[in-house]
């Protein structure tokens, strides 16, 4: 009567392989789709930025009748501001409307260059003092913007 080998516990090379082909595959549908996650979870920080320049310009407004630079409505740079994160830096440009002196405001959020938010699709976020959010960028490609 022949002898029957005893099989070894463990995994053979074509198991392996086929584990490792499998992880490959599902990492190469989730990271970029948790990219594109993260895209849209700093985008939230340039909106607050916005809408807090937004107010603060509107209080101004209220007491003053007028729009006023950064510096003038509690932001500590005069041309700047960045968000609390840091992925965004917002400008405002006040710009006389009519005859009458009354004026206008347009907040603009830009990714800060070089920074991980400078892929995202929307590009720059704006704000205006009658309310109106925009961006520069295709708002498809990575859910909406606003």
């Amino acid at each position: 009567m022949p002898r029957m080998r005893q099989r070894r516990g463990g995994f053979s090379l074509i198991e392996l392989m086929v584990a490792v082909v499998v992880m490959a595959i599902l990492a190469a549908i989730a990271i970029p789709q948790y990219n594109r996650y993260s895209l849209r979870a700093r985008r939230a920080d340039g909106q607050k930025l916005l809408l807090a320049i937004g107010n603060a310009e509107e209080r101004y407004y209220a007491q003053q009748n007028k729009y006023a630079d950064l510096k003038t409505i509690g932001f500590s740079a005069t041309t700047t501001a960045t968000s609390d994160s840091g992925y965004y830096a917002a400008t405002v440009d006040v710009t006389a409307v009519n005859t009458f002196a009354a004026q206008a405001f347009k907040a603009t959020a830009a990714p800060v260059a070089g920074g991980p938010q400078a892929k995202d699709a929307c590009l720059s976020l704006t704000y205006t003092n009658t309310g109106v959010k925009d961006q520069t960028g295709n708002a498809t490609t990575n859910g909406s913007c606003w």
